[in-house]
């Protein structure tokens, strides 16, 4: 089944997320999706994004009037240092290292990203990280779905998106304040994780799931 086309979705824009994956060290799944979606979290809080007269302001504004869109690309070697050049967030986690950018439209990404490889970015556990202090985002992934890593990177992404937008100020201020820390949640049965959640991503479809399927879901603990 093909997503319906959406008129806020022409043309379409995305935020490009990229992972440093190096041969002889690569991160573990969990710690990337948890760097992930502090990234993005992170970047959507910077004045030069959440400010009016912010400098990034105008592309989130423009980002965020369409389809919540993310791709995840890797970087090895001299690839990722020129990847730091452009404007973006760069999220350390679990020895995970992960850079959001400022979004534009699909088909003008920067050369320096667009060279990135997408496709085939799956990789092991690992160690679950460390549970950090309170206040944190807890994001559970649907353990019925089977997604790489990427796209895992990227519905996290949009689960810590959306519950930036849910929270009243209060818990708002206090989760960015704390830094947008975020876990990703393991061993809690999925239908708590639902039932407990503020936010539940629904893919659009557009790669590896159906359209409409619940992905992750998201809530705050504090």
């Amino acid at each position: 089944m093909r997503p319906e086309h959406d008129p806020r979705d022409d043309p379409p824009w995305a935020m490009q997320l990229v992972v440093r994956v190096e041969k002889a060290d690569p991160p573990g799944h969990d710690a990337v999706c948890a760097a992930a979606a502090t990234a993005v979290a992170r970047l959507l809080t910077d004045p030069r994004a959440a400010a009016p007269d912010g400098e990034w302001h105008a592309a989130v504004a423009e980002w965020e009037a369409r389809r919540i869109r993310k791709v995840t690309r890797r970087a090895r070697g001299v690839r990722w240092p020129q990847a730091q050049e452009l404007p973006g967030v760069t999220v350390v986690c679990g020895g995970a290292e992960v850079r959001a950018f400022v979004p534009s439209p699909v088909a003008d990404v920067p050369p320096a990203l667009a060279k990135l490889q997408v496709a085939g970015l799956d990789l092991e556990v690992g160690d679950e990280p460390p549970v950090p202090p309170a206040p944190y985002a807890a994001i559970a992934l649907n353990p019925g779905v089977t997604i790489t890593t990427g796209k895992a990177a990227a519905q996290c992404g949009h689960a810590a998106q959306l519950l930036l937008r849910a929270l009243p100020g209060r818990k708002l201020r206090a989760w960015t304040d704390a830094g947008t820390r975020v876990r990703v949640v393991h061993g809690v049965p999925w239908e708590t994780c639902v039932k407990r959640s503020a936010v539940a991503v629904r893919d659009g479809g557009f790669t590896e799931v159906a359209p409409g399927t619940m992905t992750a879901v998201a809530w705050l603990e504090t």
